[in-house]
């Protein structure tokens, strides 16, 4: 193929990172070798994220500082882990987090790779929808940077980079920052928000990380605001508790006719209603929200639901559940069943050298998505890892804890 008259372009997606280099296309997605950006199809979604092609935009890429000796010999070791990246891990929550702190225990020289496509710092995911109560910012929610934690545990870590593809047959991971070579992989990267389709992405709050609470405190400001929550099971209700707590107006949604229906027996739930009474927390149940609509009065938002009713708020937080992202999982050829499929005592994956933990997995179709689990998962996974296999996970029932703290349960 002649060069062009042009230069070869890259654009990344506003959404998650991904470049799309016209030189190279994205077999992935269809697109061969030297499609132009312009030649793409409108309704094409990112092969990463699943946006469209509006939510690209062009990429320039710095120019390189000049080499120092310390530059080459940097970029010598990143070349040697792209050649081995030793036991890679996919996600650096608790169970990425849990599963480093495990290996190295177990392995004072082994060499790990941990891949996330958030900064990585360590904290404690439930602390969210308590913050207010406890009187946290945002800022001090984490206990560990994660550059740290990366140092103190001796590992390398790969921040704001998402896993594109694993290829089991050469083990490999290609990654928005190359391709790296693994001995063993581990799958930690949980599960994500569930967003209905009648919630448009762009008008709607959804909390499970860190950055995106930050970023919802954030936006709260200082002054009350009218919020609904939509979704009354776990998360919704702790997350509205809390924000009544704090001031907010809280109008809480639920197509069960009593919040934490699915944990909560009837009175426990009235019980729950008489301690919310003195806060600015209304529960409307046994309705189902149909539409959500931008007015026209500075990003006010009005919540609709099948049988009429209009709820004019400030913010929509969407607590309706989590699901597994499968498009890594099912592009390796790893078995699914509600989640990534894994053996009960070793967690490995129906592929070998493929490990899986957290929330991301399920256990004869079951998941299991606590904290509590985490830990011996991660321990499990790690001796299997070195050999140990008199060490096999054993999934017990686990404490539910609702943080509610308005009225607290432990079932």
């Amino acid at each position: 193929m002649s060069m062009p008259v042009n230069p070869w372009a890259l654009y990344i997606c506003r959404a998650c990172g991904l470049i799309y280099d016209e030189q190279k296309g994205d077999a992935d997605s269809g697109l061969a070798a030297g499609t132009r950006f312009a030649d793409i199809p409108d309704d094409w979604a990112c092969p990463l994220c699943g946006v469209t092609k509006s939510d690209f935009e062009p990429y320039v890429v710095e120019a390189p500082a000049r080499r120092s000796s310390s530059t080459n010999n940097s970029q010598a070791h990143n070349a040697a882990l792209r050649r081995d990246a030793g036991t890679v891990i996919v996600g650096a929550g608790r169970a990425g987090w849990q599963m480093a702190e495990a290996l190295r225990a177990r392995d004072a020289s082994m060499t790990i790779t941990m891949i996330t496509s958030c900064n990585g710092d360590v904290y404690d995911k439930p602390m969210l929808s308590v913050a207010m109560a406890k009187g946290i910012a945002p800022g001090k929610l984490a206990r560990e940077t994660g550059s740290a934690a990366a140092s103190r545990l001796n590992i390398r870590l790969m921040t704001n980079t998402h896993a594109v593809r694993v290829t089991p047959a050469n083990r490999q991971v290609r990654t928005t920052r190359g391709t790296l070579r693994y001995r063993q992989l581990v799958l930690a990267h949980g599960a994500e928000a569930w967003l209905p389709p009648q919630f448009p992405p762009a008008l709607c709050w959804r909390i499970n990380h860190l950055q995106a609470y930050a970023k919802f405190r954030s936006m709260l400001g200082n002054a009350p605001q009218r919020i609904a929550v939509v979704g009354a099971g776990l998360i919704g209700s702790e997350l509205a508790n809390d924000l009544a707590l704090a001031g907010h107006a809280v109008t809480l949604i639920d197509i069960a006719t009593r919040p934490l229906a699915a944990a909560l027996n009837e009175a426990q739930s009235q019980q729950l209603l008489d301690a919310w009474a003195p806060l600015p927390v209304t529960f409307v149940g046994g309705v189902q929200v149909s539409e959500i609509r931008l007015t026209s009065h500075s990003n006010i938002k009005e919540v609709i639901t099948r049988c009429g009713q209009i709820f004019t708020v400030d913010h929509i937080v969407v607590a309706a559940g989590l699901q597994t992202p499968d498009r890594l999982a099912i592009r390796a050829g790893l078995a699914w069943n509600n989640g990534i499929a894994v053996d009960a005592g070793t967690l490995a994956t129906s592929q070998a050298h493929i490990h899986a933990l957290g929330d991301c997995i399920s256990i004869n179709g079951q998941v299991s998505r606590f904290i509590e689990p985490i830990g011996r998962q991660a321990r499990a996974v790690a001796a299997h890892l070195v050999g140990d296999v008199g060490m096999p996970y054993r999934h017990t029932p686990v404490p539910l804890r609702i943080k509610t703290t308005s009225l607290p349960f432990s079932l």
